[in-house]
């Protein structure tokens, strides 16, 4: 299945409709999803923890539970004050650790201060880890064994597939080094066969790195940071970062961290911010979800 759309004459990049590649990927969900419950009798659920009330975050985490539904799981929304102690919050996941019922728990970042992620992140049992963001899993995908891996570079992943098929020997190119995208789309990149490179803040020539990516991965959080002169003729972009930003007229538009009119112009493929990744990140999640049901009843990895 390629989704991707020929950009205007004045661009060369084909663009890639991450919009378009999540909604086929949550239909063949939902099918999963119903297979699996006529097979086992079980319905998977996943449980959303969100602690305090950002607004950002709380639209993000009802439209997962949308989501959720659509694909014909069941979803526990678990919405609690930003006076929540870190001892309750263990208590809580420590409950949906032993829940049946409750195949996938996520606990929505960033937390409160005073709350410390790492260790909320790791009381979820990695069987339960759909944000694949637990020690366990991180330490499965740096070596190689089956576990549940991030959703963001997990969708990342998928539309390079599409979009390349086989990548052996290409030179990957990963900007930002973080533990939710830049070091496991590193790992996931080199699991493919690609020649990785991680440029991080203290990379010395980071736009000279860029310019000899055949697959350029930017996840940053700085607006527009990656030009069109980084960007190798053909490369395949990847853009993950998202920015709300004010436009000279006064009205908000969501930007990437790629200055996407320029880079279009110079790239093969390259993602639109927002429906590019975005939307895979969700579609993702509802597959781990499905992944991790599977582990637990079925006793299988991917």
């Amino acid at each position: 299945m390629s989704t991707s759309t020929p950009l205007p004459s004045e661009h060369q990049a084909t663009l890639i409709d991450g919009k378009a590649f999540a909604a086929s990927m949550r239909q063949q969900i939902r099918e999963d999803v119903l297979a699996f419950h006529e097979q086992h009798g079980v319905t998977p659920g996943l449980a959303v923890i969100l602690v305090g009330n950002d607004p950002a975050s709380e639209v993000y985490v009802k439209n997962k539970a949308i989501q959720t539904h659509h694909a014909g799981m069941r979803s526990f929304m678990h919405m609690l004050p930003e006076t929540t102690s870190e001892a309750e919050l263990l208590t809580l996941i420590e409950r949906l650790n032993k829940d049946p019922e409750i195949h996938g728990i996520l606990v929505q970042l960033p937390l409160p201060k005073g709350l410390d992620a790492r260790r909320v992140t790791n009381a979820i049992l990695p069987e339960k880890d759909v944000d694949g963001l637990g020690e366990v899993n991180a330490g499965r995908l740096a070596v190689d064994l089956p576990g549940i891996v991030p959703c963001t570079p997990l969708g990342c992943l998928f539309l390079l597939r599409d979009q390349l098929g086989d990548m052996k020997g290409l030179h990957a190119v990963v900007i930002g080094a973080s533990n939710l995208v830049g070091k496991p789309m590193a790992l996931l990149l080199l699991a493919e066969g690609c020649t990785v490179s991680i440029a991080h803040i203290h990379t010395r020539d980071t736009a000279a790195l860029a310019r000899e990516a055949d697959i350029l991965v930017v996840a940053t959080g700085c607006r527009e940071l990656v030009k069109g002169s980084w960007i190798k003729p053909g490369a395949t972009v990847i853009d993950v970062g998202i920015t709300r930003t004010q436009t000279e007229s006064g009205k908000s538009r969501l930007v990437g961290d790629v200055a996407f009119d320029e880079a279009a112009k110079v790239a093969g493929r390259i993602t639109p911010v927002p429906g590019g990744v975005g939307p895979m990140t969700i579609a993702c999640l509802l597959k781990n979800t499905l992944t991790a049901a599977q582990m637990q009843i079925e006793g299988k990895t991917e």
